[in-house]
């Protein structure tokens, strides 16, 4: 399994249920697909480097987690398809 981070910036017009709920979401898909999760850091609402339609605000969301390569794919899919999605990167960490 490899190791990976995802960074997800949610609406900052959603309450606070709607973004536990959205992050509890994510988490599942990590889980249900045979990854493990190692660390959730919510960083809060914050300021945007630069306005994405219309945005300039939102709430960001730091997850580690293990996985076999084609789980990304799957949480990229997801992460395209919610519309409460701002932002999101997933990155494959490297150990030297």
């Amino acid at each position: 399994m490899r190791k990976y981070e995802t960074i997800f910036i949610l609406q900052p017009t959603l309450d606070e249920e709607a973004v536990k709920a959205n992050i509890e979401k994510f988490k599942g898909v990590i889980e249900n697909g045979g990854g493990v999760i190692e660390n959730v850091d919510f960083w809060g609402k914050r300021k945007l480097a630069y306005e994405i339609k219309k945005v300039n605000e939102g709430f960001y969301t730091l997850i580690n987690f293990s996985a076999d390569a084609e789980l990304p794919k799957e949480l990229d899919r997801i992460f395209r398809i919610n519309d409460t999605v701002v932002r999101h990167i997933i990155v494959n960490i490297e150990r030297n």
